[in-house]
């Protein structure tokens, strides 16, 4: 009997070390799943080799942190090693950059000073500025030593002197603009008499409101208290409104009831009534308990024995002194906390309570701003990473980008000038210009494009030679007037540019040769605009009445509008090709707010009417987005992800409008399909929406239109009224000896215009051929059995070629007349509308122009038709008659007040009688009508 006892006894040892033993071969088959990439930890986690040594623990057990581990670890030989306690590599181009990278600063120690080149001025900080900078009565040093020691400033024969001492050309004096700070180049005693001005003169609408230094802005925004024009004229000799007692007055000065104040809504436009709100009750936890009764009293006194609310409810039994905790961890998932009345359920950091007792873990990269580019979601909490070309910076843990150092470009009026982002370096790089509004580069081909608002022309020059003038050449040099933004497509060479006068978007090949007004409808005031040419769209800003942000295909289709409302006066806008997310500044709300490229996350990052007086332009780059505003003469720079940490870049400018930013991860390379294109006039890359979207299309001058081939171009429809054309009269047959078989003239051949579907312009191009006889395909009609008068046998008719009689007056559809002349006293025109989806008949118009009689051969066959019809209406109605029984009731008891007869219809039903059917009446037949169509 003890025998199976041993016996399984034995067996007992085996069969734990056979588990032990595929244990041991399951972890270490998990050890060896780690990839060349991946770091092995202590307990045989695998996590990606960037995350060690970068301060956090990944691995769960700190072996990803040990000092043994980042004391093994070195650094390739494009990077530089900070030595400090995790070993932690930077890129060599962080090297004495100005920023400390590494936590030690040891990237920024023993720098040897910055060598200033030939044309720059050395200030005593160290920084280098251009040598044209010096003594120009602007402090560009930041230690103001470019201003120190100035001689007395003398201008060259060439130039005019301002008042401020400043030289600027003698072409720029006393032409009509303000071109010295202070105007003294177009003052009387300077200029004399002004002459009356005999060009054409841009002038507000009726809508607009002209300032007194020229620009117009909308009539509701004077005397709104808040300047909007440059020289504050739309809030001079303003009578400010005084409120009630019972209002609260915003800081703008208007007024709105008090109940509006601290409503969790703003009602102010400056948003001052939710300022400085408390909006948090007494009565709540951790320190203040309510009574069911309704008292607040301290948490202190809950379960001390003593009766502190009138219903004892601070003094519960059962509650008071129990630990509900104890018991299943009170049922909490994770943390079970005791209180003095009850418990709650707790969730450590990176998760959330789901109910009252469960946690699940919170998705931090949900989220689109948790991390600056890439989010990775772990349990409990989640890891930042960058995109290809950044890396994470060891001080600020924040991505900074490897390669190129970046510059900031911006216009300054008369120049388009560059700074590093530390001001280390500040140069010009176009002096001498009129008044330059928009910049954009081509930073693969190493060229910049710019527009001159009061030259009216777009021009472009290599970046290396651009303050050579002889370098210059026009890009657009007519048909041009205020061309306010600018955009360069760098992989597929095309500039994008908006004119706010004339209300269109165009765009032109990169050498100037060829262009295309893309929108021209639906526009206002458009001022900036930024292209994405890896999805190929286009957006921008439109500060006119219905003030928007738009985006649109850069082949102009798929046009949609992403903002409309909470907008006042958008200006500047960039993209984070990257995040994917817009952003954008408004000048009368001031504000600067993103949106992603769909529509979606609308979030306002800053309001501040002192740092975003008058914001224009702006650019983001790594964590930081950059704007000029024109009143403070400045350039500022903001967390693009939070509006946090503002501070100025760049201070004492003359009216700064436009800012780009250079750097090689700014344009990154993309395939151009137009080069493969077939397209006689201009290729344009068609926006990527859906599963298989065109690359390209074919576009055609703005008065040209694609031919059927989709590629080559033709001349479009003209607008103007085309002359009559010539008669063509059809061959008459041969008269007969006898009477002729038909008075029915051969039906005449019509071709069906073919609509050409445009793509860019809304001409449409019809091809048809002349009136010519059709081959009989059908029996003659049989002759009349009515006699005809020899007299009055009509002659054969002249059937007209087809004219257009009238001009297009809407995208797709044309109007087209028939003229059947007669030989006889009248002509018939027969006119046919034809739209892009069926012809539409519009009608038949006798023209009394002729005096011969009427042909019987035609007047018959209708008198015989509507006899015919008559008479079938007359036997209907006789037949329908025999069919029916009708009760007539005399007595007016019985009679309707809306009827007189009631009829009793034949029926099988077994009740008798049954009602008549009732008529079905279908809207959608007026839809398939084509008599119905709007032209």
């Amino acid at each position: 009997m003890q025998l199976p006892v041993r016996l399984e006894n034995m067996g007992r040892p085996r069969f734990a070390s056979l588990l032990l033993l595929f244990c041991s071969l399951t972890q270490t088959y998990a050890l060896t799943t780690c990839g060349t990439r991946q770091f092995q930890c202590g307990n045989g986690k695998c996590i990606t080799i960037r995350w060690v040594c970068d301060g956090t623990d990944d691995c769960g057990d700190g072996t990803d942190e040990l000092p043994g581990t980042c004391s093994a670890r070195t650094c390739r030989t494009t990077e530089f090693s900070c030595a400090d306690r995790l070993n932690q590599c930077v890129p060599n181009t962080w090297r004495c950059d100005g920023k400390a990278d590494c936590e030690n600063g040891a990237d920024e120690e023993r720098c040897a000073p910055k060598q200033c080149t030939n044309t720059e001025f050395r200030c005593r900080n160290g920084q280098c500025v251009s040598s044209s900078f010096v003594c120009d009565d602007e402090a560009d040093c930041d230690d103001g030593s470019d201003e120190a020691s100035c001689p007395p400033v003398t201008c060259s024969t060439s130039s005019f002197q301002c008042n401020n001492t400043v030289c600027i050309p003698n072409l720029w004096a006393c032409d009509g603009d303000a071109d010295c700070t202070d105007g003294s180049d177009e003052w009387p005693n300077n200029c004399g008499p002004k002459k009356p001005d005999t060009g054409p003169v841009h002038r507000c609408s009726s809508l607009e409101f002209r300032c007194g230094s020229g620009e117009c802005i909308h009539s509701s925004w004077k005397c709104d208290g808040g300047a909007d024009c440059h020289d504050r004229s739309d809030e001079a000799n303003c009578a400010r409104p005084t409120c009630r007692p019972d209002e609260f007055q915003c800081t703008d000065g208007s007024c709105i009831h008090g109940s509006r104040q601290c409503n969790h809504h703003y009602d102010c436009r400056d948003m001052s009534d939710e300022t400085g709100c408390v909006n948090a009750t007494h009565c709540e936890g951790p320190t203040r308990f309510k009574c069911r009764s309704g008292e607040c009293i301290s948490m202190e006194k809950v379960c001390d024995r003593r009766r502190d609310c009138r219903d004892w409810s601070d003094e519960p039994l059962r509650e008071c002194g129990s630990n509900e905790c104890l018991y299943n961890n009170g049922g909490c998932s994770h943390i079970c906390n005791d209180l003095k009345i009850g418990y709650e359920c707790l969730c450590p950091a990176g998760f959330r309570l789901v109910d009252t007792k469960r946690c699940e873990d919170i998705d931090e990269c949900a989220e689109p701003d948790t991390c600056s580019q890439i989010c990775i979601n772990l349990m409990g909490s989640y890891k930042c990473q960058c995109e290809e070309g950044y890396q994470v910076d060891p001080a600020t843990k924040a991505c900074k980008a490897i390669g190129t150092i970046a510059y900031l470009y911006f216009t300054n009026r008369h120049e388009v000038r560059k700074m590093t982002l530390d001001k280390s370096e500040y140069t010009r790089v176009i002096p001498r210009l009129k008044s330059v509004v928009a910049v954009d580069m081509n930073m693969a081909a190493k060229e910049i494009y710019w527009s001159d608002i009061s030259n009216k022309k777009i021009y472009r020059a290599p970046m290396d030679s651009a303050d050579d003038s002889t370098s210059h050449s026009i890009v657009i040099n007519s048909g041009i007037d205020a061309p306010e933004g600018i955009a360069f497509d760098w992989i597929h060479g095309n500039l994008y540019w908006t004119d706010s006068i004339r209300s269109t978007i165009s765009v032109v090949t990169a050498d100037g040769s060829r262009r295309k007004t893309l929108f021209r409808q639906n526009l206002s005031k458009p001022r900036a605009i930024v292209v994405d040419p890896q999805t190929n769209f286009i957006y921008w800003t439109d500060w006119g009445t219905t003030a928007k942000i738009e985006k649109a295909g850069l082949n102009g289709g798929d046009r949609t509008a992403l903002v409309t409302d909470n907008i006042e006066w958008p200006n500047g806008i960039t993209l984070d090709l990257l995040n994917q997310r817009l952003y954008w500044v408004d000048s009368k709300l001031h504000t600067l707010s993103s949106i992603d490229v769909q529509g979606g996350g609308r979030r306002t990052l800053i309001i501040d009417e002192h740092n975003l007086a008058h914001p224009l332009g702006l650019t983001v780059f790594e964590e930081r987005v950059f704007w000029t505003d024109v009143s403070n003469n400045a350039i500022l720079s903001a967390n693009r992800l939070t509006g946090d940490d503002i501070r100025p870049v760049a201070e004492h400018l003359s009216s700064p409008e436009d800012i780009i930013l250079y750097h090689n991860l700014k344009q990154p390379a993309g395939r151009n399909w137009c080069q493969v294109s077939r397209c006689e006039f201009m290729c344009l890359a068609a926006p990527q929406v859906g599963r298989h979207p065109p690359k390209y299309t074919c576009v055609c001058p703005d008065n040209m239109m694609l031919a059927r081939d989709m590629r080559t171009c033709v001349a479009a429809v003209p607008t103007p009224e085309a002359p009559a054309q010539p008669q063509v009269p059809v061959t008459n047959p041969p008269p007969q000896p006898t009477a002729p078989d038909s008075t029915t003239p051969k039906p005449q051949a019509r071709t069906t215009p073919q609509l050409q579907v445009p793509t860019t312009t809304a001409a449409i191009k019809t091809t048809r051929t002349p009136a010519r006889p059709s081959p009989r395909t059908t029996r003659p009609p049989l002759r009349t059995t009515t006699p005809e008068p020899r007299a009055t046998t009509p002659k054969p008719v002249k059937i007209l070629q087809t004219t257009t009689e009238s001009p297009v007056t809407s995208p797709g559809k044309l109007n087209e007349v028939f003229k059947l002349q007669l030989h006889g006293s009248l002509t018939f025109s027969y006119v046919f509308t034809f739209s892009d989806s069926r012809p539409d008949f519009a009608a038949v118009v006798p023209n009394p122009a002729s005096t011969t009689p009427l042909a019987l051969y035609i007047i018959l066959p209708l008198v015989i038709v509507c006899i015919v019809a008559v008479g079938g209406v007359l036997l209907w109605r006789n037949y329908r008659l025999k069919n029916t029984n009708t009760i007539h009731f005399d007595n007016p008891v019985y009679q309707k007040t809306t009827e007189d007869q009631v009829h009793i219809w034949r029926s099988h039903s077994p009740d008798g009688y049954s009602y008549p059917k009732r008529q079905v009446v279908s809207l959608t037949e007026e839809a398939d009508n084509p008599a119905f169509t709007e032209n």
